[in-house]
């Protein structure tokens, strides 16, 4: 990759974490709120599928977020350019839901458990996410975590524009969001808190609408790419 194309990834995921802290902190005032209420009476503990899911979600969004970022500097199509602003207001958003919960739970943001270990559990569906696994992740993707950009796809992407970025963006999102909508769904399966299902919930059915525009959105490109 070169120094330009790094460049424009490095301060991606410093905003992303800024716009976290910023959002998660709303979230933990609305949070106490609720808890002096009387209306919460547990928290997730440390190990629990809803730790495991804010911290590895909030990862996943955070791409989502830099790949959205960087077709926007890659293209000027309005429909392209529109999708991935709403993909990354979105994903911003929730991230920083999910970082005010651990918060909240008085965890920390990070784990020294290895990412997707919480779909490890019996009725996640997800089977076993060890070491090397990665029967959903995205293009070239050697992660662990489903629909997962590789650094390289990454880095092809930061120097893409025009219409070849708009159909690798496309391509890796589709995966992406299938990744998300399979994260998120094992969340529904596993977990007992409920704003972290609500937030799974919405995930699940807005994600899923999505890959139907994305989907539509990348064969029309990829007709107009092979007419080229």
């Amino acid at each position: 990759m070169s120094e330009s194309a790094g460049a424009r990834r490095r301060p991606t995921v410093a905003v992303v974490i800024l716009v976290a802290a910023v959002v998660g902190v709303a979230g933990l005032v609305a949070g106490s709120a609720l808890t002096s209420a009387g209306e919460r009476v547990s928290r997730p503990a440390e190990g629990s599928a809803e730790a495991g899911f804010a911290r590895d979600m909030q990862a996943h969004h955070a791409q989502a977020v830099e790949m959205s970022t960087m077709v926007r500097d890659g293209t000027e199509d309005p429909e392209v350019r529109s999708l991935a602003l709403d993909i990354l207001l979105t994903q911003q958003q929730q991230a920083g839901q999910m970082y005010g919960w651990l918060e909240q739970w008085d965890l920390p943001q990070a784990s020294l458990a290895a990412p997707m270990q919480w779909m490890s559990e019996p009725g996640s569906g997800m089977g076993s996410m060890g070491d090397g696994a990665d029967a959903t992740g995205g293009p070239g993707s050697d992660e662990v975590m489903p629909g997962i950009a590789s650094d390289e796809d990454l880095g092809r992407l930061a120097e893409a524009g025009g219409l070849d970025a708009e159909v690798l963006y496309l391509r890796l999102m589709v995966a992406h969001h299938e990744g998300g909508v399979a994260m998120a769904q094992a969340a529904l399966d596993l977990v007992g808190d409920q704003d972290v299902r609500r937030l799974a919930q919405a995930i699940v059915s807005s994600q899923t609408a999505e890959l139907a525009v994305l989907n539509d959105m990348l064969d029309a490109r990829e007709a107009g790419s092979a007419g080229r």
